[in-house]
């Protein structure tokens, strides 16, 4: 008899972990803090579509000023969703999202 032969009778094959849509899972924000973010998001994302209705200005750099950081919320709020929402966070460690 062949090793291979009597290995393959024996040995079960590995079972394969189950595949979630797009990678999805809500296991890193529970509670309070996965509504929070998608508040977050979707009112930053508001700030900017109200900063770019207005047409005129007098004094420029406070609405410039507004729509950066209105703009830069909005996708580090996604982001960060994407990030703690989907398996990059198993894929790069926890130590290393923790630095970024």
């Amino acid at each position: 008899m062949e090793n291979g032969a009597v290995y393959n009778e024996t040995t079960e094959p590995q079972a394969k972990p189950p595949r979630r849509p797009f990678g999805c899972t809500l296991r890193r924000l529970r509670g309070w803090r996965l509504p929070a973010k998608g508040l977050q998001a979707i009112l930053s994302l508001l700030a900017v579509i109200c900063e770019e209705i207005v047409e005129d200005c007098i004094n420029c750099g406070g609405l410039y000023f507004f729509e950066f950081t209105s703009c830069s919320a909005f996708l580090l709020s996604l982001l960060i969703l994407c990030v703690y929402c989907t398996d990059i966070y198993e894929t790069f460690g926890e130590d290393k999202v923790q630095k970024v």
